[in-house]
């Protein structure tokens, strides 16, 4: 089993696309962080700071934060994680050598996790070197609690869950451009309108966007109202229940599709 895992992980680490998506998801993140590091402290249009003043407490809990941002990425590594097996025909070759699709399939969602825990750390680290450099910058002291604990624990499962939802978004479409799309669409368009509305907040509150901003909601910060969110607990249940479904859709298509 374990090989299986290795092998699946090299497919990923020696394409270009791991470094390239890995590269551009820190560039976004490290932007995100750099606009609210700026604007920390100065007022929105009605008066209020946008973001906390980086010499407070609340300054660092929000901008734990901004590293779900890269939810994006994660999930279009997922599709490409998948889709790439079919797309290419690999597929094939894989289950030549391991004709058992289960622990095919077993490997594929365990390196999967995989991948997004190590894009995880890889924004956690970013994250954490920004508010350091901003803290120290600024006179302030670093610290650290259970919010900021939970919050980078919550953007670490965020990112390892969203390259799930794309593994299994890719096993469903399989045609990678389309899963793409999708992806990209629900994300940037369906998620976003559903959540900036508010007579669809009851319903945006329960999508993985909603899920996610309520898992990494520190109640301050980016001038948003998260008064409709769930609770933390709530946002993490709805989010691995997406990610449960989005496992069986990969491995319900993954065992009973003709590859032929």
């Amino acid at each position: 089993m374990m090989a299986l895992i290795r092998a699946e992980l090299l497919k990923v680490v020696t394409t270009r696309l791991w470094w390239v998506m890995l590269i551009v998801m820190l560039a976004y993140v490290g932007l995100s962080l750099g606009f609210f590091i700026v604007f920390a402290g100065q007022g929105g249009p009605e008066g209020e700071a946008i973001v906390p003043a980086r010499g407070t407490l609340a300054f660092q809990e929000s901008l734990w934060s901004a590293g779900a941002g890269g939810s994006l990425f994660a999930a279009v590594l997922g599709v490409v994680m998948m889709t790439s097996e079919y797309r290419y025909q690999t597929i094939t070759t894989t289950l030549l050598v391991a004709p058992k699709r289960v622990r095919v399939v077993a490997a594929k969602l365990a390196a999967t996790m995989v991948v997004g825990v190590v894009l995880g750390l890889a924004v956690l680290a970013l994250t954490g070197l920004a508010i350091a450099g901003s803290v120290l910058a600024s006179g302030g002291d670093l610290a650290f609690n259970a919010t900021i604990a939970r919050v980078a624990a919550s953007v670490l499962a965020v990112l390892a869950l969203y390259t799930l939802f794309g593994l299994g978004l890719g096993a469903l479409v399989k045609n990678q451009v389309g899963a793409l799309i999708a992806v990209i669409a629900w994300v940037y368009v369906v998620d976003s309108i559903v959540n900036a509305i508010p007579a669809l907040q009851p319903v945006g509150k329960f999508t993985p966007g909603g899920a996610t901003a309520a898992l990494t909601n520190v109640g301050a910060g980016f001038g948003l109202d998260t008064a409709y969110l769930l609770p933390a607990w709530a946002g993490g249940a709805v989010l691995l229940g997406y990610a449960l479904i989005f496992s069986a859709l990969a491995s319900v298509t993954t065992l009973r599709r003709d590859i032929t």
